[in-house]
């Protein structure tokens, strides 16, 4: 996905089972965030930058979606834990990661592994996307600043 795409009309499926689409967000600016694992340092700082300035972030008239491989439970203990107040998408079978072209090889400690690159798209409320911030660009603490400015 690149910046004037349009993004998919289902993007999959929340911590609690329930289908996520695009039009559930009609008239609202997304930011769908893909991020690594739930419970991990940088992606806790990043959901938490995200939880709190999520006033901000709905005054500027986005929603947040956050978007990681995890599985609905992973993701309902992840929430919990941080009193996150968005949806997180349970993308388990890999499509959207994929779709949106943040999935592919990782290099950690001399090793190879495949995941999910630190990315997020920001979309107009007709679901183009208006901006990319990149994995290189991303940062975690800083996040909901970074997407305001």
């Amino acid at each position: 996905m690149q910046v004037g795409d349009k993004a998919p009309e289902i993007l999959g499926v929340n911590e609690n089972g329930k289908e996520i689409r695009l039009s559930d967000y009609k008239g609202k600016k997304i930011v769908l965030y893909f991020y690594p694992k739930d419970n991990t340092s940088g992606c806790t700082a990043q959901a938490c930058s995200l939880r709190d300035n999520y006033a901000a972030l709905r005054k500027a008239g986005y929603e947040v979606i956050g978007v990681s491989v995890d599985d609905e439970k992973s993701h309902r203990k992840f929430i919990e834990k941080n009193n996150l107040p968005f949806n997180l998408i349970a993308d388990t079978d890999k499509k959207l990661v994929e779709q949106f072209g943040v999935w592919g090889e990782k290099k950690m400690y001399g090793r190879s592994y495949m995941g999910t690159f630190r990315t997020t798209f920001l979309m107009d409320e007709n679901g183009i996307i208006e901006r990319i911030i990149g994995p290189k660009e991303v940062k975690t603490k800083d996040h909901a600043e970074q997407i305001m400015k």
